[in-house]
């Protein structure tokens, strides 16, 4: 008699019969690129929410915890400008206190309708109490209710008390649109590595890295590495 699960065997053969990029992938031609990361990855996002990607600003945040060990989540990004890549949290969640201790993380964009991802790492900054606020201003009264509700990370008595939260937080979130949140926080990821992955249908896939040369976003150089680059930024390809 087998100690296999049933759960164990349909897993097992639903993930042997998956596949991936068989067709529609899009091409990347790394010979034409511009000089900074951010322009290239506002313009695959431009053409992966094209392609039809489902929440194309869905994103894996990972940090590290007082021990050192990972950690990983997914939430959305805000913005991408000349500063770095916008999210949001509550200053009280796990991501907040470990980014208060270690600020620094990656971020992870994965879009499978063109099999392209890009990887992001950098330090990370909290903005301060007007930005976070005007980032909260700006979102749906759902989000709003969300943050108002709080707790975030903290352990769940109940679904009961969930609900009695949640209840009185959309009450006054749909009252008061700029309720204030204390603990809401915005976080910059000022990038100094950032990697653009082409996904082929042979398996040679394409990966160009960007890095920076400048110690900061602020003091970038128009100086280009041994390798390819400028702006304050070079380029290498990667073996897949």
């Amino acid at each position: 008699m087998s100690d296999v699960s049933e759960e164990q065997r349909a897993f097992r053969a639903v993930l042997r019969d998956l596949r991936v990029w068989e067709s529609g992938l899009a091409g990347f031609d790394t010979g034409d690129v511009p000089d900074l990361p951010l322009v290239l990855f506002q313009r695959w996002f431009v053409e992966a929410a094209g392609a039809g990607q489902v929440e194309p600003h869905a994103m894996a945040l990972a940090t590290v915890d007082g021990e050192g060990r990972p950690d990983v989540r997914t939430l959305l990004l805000h913005d991408a400008d000349e500063r770095g890549w916008h999210f949001a949290t509550h200053a009280t969640s796990t991501k907040g206190r470990q980014l208060a201790a270690r600020p620094w993380a990656a971020l992870g964009f994965y879009w499978p309708a063109q099999g392209r991802q890009v990887r992001v790492r950098g330090a990370v900054s909290a903005a301060g109490e007007d930005e976070s606020r005007a980032d909260l201003a700006v979102r749906s009264t759902g989000a709003l209710a969300a943050a108002l509700t709080g707790r975030q990370s903290e352990v769940l008595g109940s679904a009961e008390e969930l609900a009695r939260a949640s209840h009185a937080a959309w009450q006054r979130a749909q009252a008061e649109r700029d309720a204030p949140v204390p603990t809401w926080r915005r976080y910059v990821l000022a990038a100094d590595e950032v990697e653009f992955f082409q996904g082929d249908t042979e398996r040679r896939h394409v990966r160009l890295r960007y890095r920076r040369t400048a110690p900061t976003p602020g003091l970038a150089t128009a100086r280009d590495s041994a390798t390819t680059g400028g702006a304050g930024w070079s380029r290498e390809l990667l073996w897949p």
